[in-house]
Protein backbone atom coordinates (compact mmCIF):
# COMPACT_ATOMS: atom_id res chain seq x y z
CA UNK A 1 0.00 0.00 0.00
CA UNK A 2 1.51 3.29 -1.04
CA UNK A 3 1.15 6.84 0.81
CA UNK A 4 1.20 9.64 -1.46
CA UNK A 5 1.38 13.29 0.11
CA UNK A 6 -0.57 16.10 -2.23
CA UNK A 7 -0.46 19.89 -1.85
CA UNK A 8 -4.23 20.74 -2.32
CA UNK A 9 -5.88 24.19 -2.08
CA UNK A 10 -9.43 24.94 -1.23
CA UNK A 11 -11.32 26.26 -4.45
CA UNK A 12 -14.69 28.41 -3.97
CA UNK A 13 -15.81 28.90 -7.47
CA UNK A 14 -17.69 26.22 -8.91
CA UNK A 15 -19.20 25.24 -12.19
CA UNK A 16 -17.75 24.65 -15.74
CA UNK A 17 -15.62 27.68 -16.36
CA UNK A 18 -14.32 27.37 -12.52
CA UNK A 19 -13.39 23.66 -13.11
CA UNK A 20 -11.85 24.16 -16.73
CA UNK A 21 -9.75 27.51 -15.52
CA UNK A 22 -8.43 25.16 -12.65
CA UNK A 23 -7.59 22.74 -14.87
CA UNK A 24 -5.48 25.24 -17.09
CA UNK A 25 -3.34 25.78 -14.15
CA UNK A 26 -2.13 22.02 -14.28
CA UNK A 27 -4.87 21.12 -11.37
CA UNK A 28 -8.04 18.69 -11.14
CA UNK A 29 -10.82 19.65 -8.96
CA UNK A 30 -11.61 17.40 -6.80
CA UNK A 31 -14.22 16.90 -3.71
CA UNK A 32 -13.46 15.21 -0.43
CA UNK A 33 -16.59 13.91 1.65
CA UNK A 34 -17.32 11.69 3.93
CA UNK A 35 -17.48 11.09 8.17
CA UNK A 36 -20.24 13.21 7.95
CA UNK A 37 -18.92 16.38 7.39
CA UNK A 38 -19.72 19.25 4.80
CA UNK A 39 -17.97 17.86 1.10
CA UNK A 40 -14.63 20.03 0.60
CA UNK A 41 -13.92 21.28 -2.76
CA UNK A 42 -10.27 20.99 -3.90
CA UNK A 43 -7.41 21.50 -6.00
CA UNK A 44 -5.00 18.92 -6.87
CA UNK A 45 -1.91 19.01 -8.85
CA UNK A 46 -2.51 17.03 -12.25
CA UNK A 47 0.56 15.23 -12.74
CA UNK A 48 1.24 14.17 -9.17
CA UNK A 49 -2.45 13.13 -8.92
CA UNK A 50 -2.29 11.04 -12.40
CA UNK A 51 1.59 9.51 -11.71
CA UNK A 52 -0.43 8.33 -7.67
CA UNK A 53 -3.56 7.31 -9.91
CA UNK A 54 -1.37 4.38 -11.15
CA UNK A 55 -1.78 2.69 -8.02
CA UNK A 56 -4.79 0.80 -7.17
CA UNK A 57 -6.05 1.83 -4.43
CA UNK A 58 -3.49 4.68 -3.01
CA UNK A 59 -3.79 6.73 0.02
CA UNK A 60 -3.43 10.04 -0.66
CA UNK A 61 -2.43 12.30 2.50
CA UNK A 62 -3.70 15.51 1.63
CA UNK A 63 -2.21 18.64 2.95
CA UNK A 64 -5.16 21.31 3.30
CA UNK A 65 -4.32 24.41 4.55
CA UNK A 66 -1.88 23.43 7.20
CA UNK A 67 -3.88 20.12 8.18
CA UNK A 68 -3.22 16.69 7.01
CA UNK A 69 -6.03 14.30 5.77
CA UNK A 70 -6.22 10.93 4.14
CA UNK A 71 -8.15 9.81 1.66
CA UNK A 72 -8.53 7.46 -0.83
CA UNK A 73 -9.71 7.71 -4.69
CA UNK A 74 -13.88 6.89 -5.25
CA UNK A 75 -14.59 7.88 -8.45
CA UNK A 76 -12.12 9.45 -11.01
CA UNK A 77 -13.52 10.72 -14.18
CA UNK A 78 -11.08 11.38 -17.69
CA UNK A 79 -11.72 12.71 -20.71
CA UNK A 80 -12.80 10.56 -23.50
CA UNK A 81 -10.43 11.27 -26.13
CA UNK A 82 -7.80 12.50 -24.59
CA UNK A 83 -7.61 11.12 -21.36
CA UNK A 84 -6.82 13.58 -19.21
CA UNK A 85 -8.66 14.01 -15.71
CA UNK A 86 -11.46 16.21 -15.53
CA UNK A 87 -12.41 15.56 -11.42
CA UNK A 88 -12.03 13.21 -8.33
CA UNK A 89 -14.09 12.02 -6.00
CA UNK A 90 -12.11 11.40 -2.73
CA UNK A 91 -13.39 9.40 0.32
CA UNK A 92 -12.09 10.69 3.62
CA UNK A 93 -10.53 7.74 5.83
CA UNK A 94 -9.00 7.56 8.86
CA UNK A 95 -5.93 5.34 10.14
CA UNK A 96 -7.50 2.00 11.41
CA UNK A 97 -10.76 2.61 10.11
CA UNK A 98 -12.47 -0.62 7.55
CA UNK A 99 -13.00 0.22 3.92
CA UNK A 100 -14.55 -1.60 0.97
CA UNK A 101 -12.86 -1.21 -1.88
CA UNK A 102 -12.34 -3.12 -5.55
CA UNK A 103 -9.11 -4.79 -5.54
CA UNK A 104 -8.22 -6.09 -9.64
CA UNK A 105 -7.85 -9.41 -9.83
CA UNK A 106 -4.35 -11.07 -11.57
CA UNK A 107 -3.32 -14.63 -12.85
CA UNK A 108 -0.65 -16.15 -12.76
CA UNK A 109 0.61 -19.54 -14.10
CA UNK A 110 0.26 -21.84 -17.07
CA UNK A 111 -2.82 -23.83 -17.66
CA UNK A 112 -3.32 -27.29 -18.47
CA UNK A 113 -2.12 -27.97 -22.45
CA UNK A 114 -4.71 -27.66 -24.98
CA UNK A 115 -4.76 -24.37 -25.59
CA UNK A 116 -7.81 -23.33 -23.35
CA UNK A 117 -8.48 -20.22 -22.71
CA UNK A 118 -9.17 -18.12 -19.36
CA UNK A 119 -12.04 -16.11 -18.75
CA UNK A 120 -12.19 -13.51 -16.33
CA UNK A 121 -15.45 -13.23 -15.26
CA UNK A 122 -14.95 -10.91 -12.57
CA UNK A 123 -11.95 -8.63 -12.70
CA UNK A 124 -12.27 -7.39 -9.29
CA UNK A 125 -12.94 -8.26 -6.39
CA UNK A 126 -14.77 -6.16 -3.36
CA UNK A 127 -12.68 -6.17 -0.24
CA UNK A 128 -12.83 -4.84 3.39
CA UNK A 129 -9.36 -3.96 4.56
CA UNK A 130 -7.96 -1.00 6.84
CA UNK A 131 -7.66 1.98 5.01
CA UNK A 132 -3.82 2.51 5.45
CA UNK A 133 -3.53 -0.95 4.62
CA UNK A 134 -5.67 -1.61 1.18
CA UNK A 135 -4.11 -4.40 -1.51
CA UNK A 136 -2.97 -2.97 -4.86
CA UNK A 137 -4.14 -6.74 -6.21
CA UNK A 138 -5.33 -10.14 -5.47
CA UNK A 139 -3.38 -13.02 -7.10
CA UNK A 140 -4.65 -16.43 -7.86
CA UNK A 141 -2.77 -19.04 -9.42
CA UNK A 142 -4.24 -21.39 -12.41
CA UNK A 143 -1.30 -23.46 -12.68
CA UNK A 144 -2.79 -27.05 -13.96
CA UNK A 145 -6.34 -25.89 -14.65
CA UNK A 146 -8.36 -28.12 -17.11
CA UNK A 147 -10.96 -26.82 -19.52
CA UNK A 148 -14.47 -26.55 -16.86
CA UNK A 149 -12.50 -25.44 -14.26
CA UNK A 150 -13.67 -22.30 -12.50
CA UNK A 151 -12.03 -20.16 -9.14
CA UNK A 152 -14.78 -19.31 -6.84
CA UNK A 153 -14.02 -15.81 -4.74
CA UNK A 154 -13.97 -18.31 -1.57
CA UNK A 155 -11.06 -20.08 -3.49
CA UNK A 156 -8.75 -16.63 -3.40
CA UNK A 157 -6.39 -16.42 -0.44
CA UNK A 158 -6.45 -12.82 0.84
CA UNK A 159 -3.63 -10.67 2.37
CA UNK A 160 -3.95 -10.68 6.44
CA UNK A 161 -6.79 -8.08 7.52
CA UNK A 162 -8.31 -8.33 4.44
CA UNK A 163 -11.75 -9.97 4.50
CA UNK A 164 -14.14 -10.74 1.04
CA UNK A 165 -16.98 -8.39 0.57
CA UNK A 166 -18.25 -10.45 -2.69
CA UNK A 167 -20.09 -13.23 -2.93
CA UNK A 168 -18.27 -16.41 -2.13
CA UNK A 169 -20.01 -18.41 -4.62
CA UNK A 170 -19.35 -15.63 -7.50
CA UNK A 171 -17.15 -17.33 -10.60
CA UNK A 172 -13.73 -15.26 -10.91
CA UNK A 173 -11.92 -16.94 -13.25
CA UNK A 174 -13.12 -20.13 -15.42
CA UNK A 175 -11.10 -21.87 -17.81
CA UNK A 176 -13.02 -22.29 -21.67
CA UNK A 177 -12.32 -25.23 -23.74
CA UNK A 178 -10.05 -24.38 -26.97
CA UNK A 179 -12.53 -24.45 -30.09
CA UNK A 180 -11.51 -26.82 -32.97
CA UNK A 181 -11.86 -25.03 -36.32
CA UNK A 182 -14.49 -26.58 -38.60
CA UNK A 183 -13.24 -28.03 -41.79
CA UNK A 184 -14.35 -26.09 -45.15
CA UNK A 185 -17.18 -27.97 -46.60
CA UNK A 186 -16.45 -29.33 -50.14
CA UNK A 187 -18.53 -27.11 -51.92
CA UNK A 188 -16.58 -24.31 -50.46
CA UNK A 189 -13.23 -25.62 -51.08
CA UNK A 190 -14.21 -26.73 -54.87
CA UNK A 191 -15.05 -22.86 -55.27
CA UNK A 192 -11.90 -21.95 -54.52
CA UNK A 193 -9.62 -24.17 -56.58
CA UNK A 194 -12.18 -23.08 -59.53
CA UNK A 195 -11.73 -19.51 -59.38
Amino acid sequence: MSEVKLAASVRSEFGKGAARSIRREAKVPAVLYGHGVDPIHLALPAHELGLALRTSNVLLSLDIDGTTELAIPKAVQRDAIKNFLVHVDLLLVKRGEKVTVEVPVQAEGDLAAGGNLLEHVLGTLSVEAEATHLPEAVTVSVEGLEAGASVLAKDITLPAGVTLATDADAVVLQVLAAQAEEPAAEGEATEGAEA
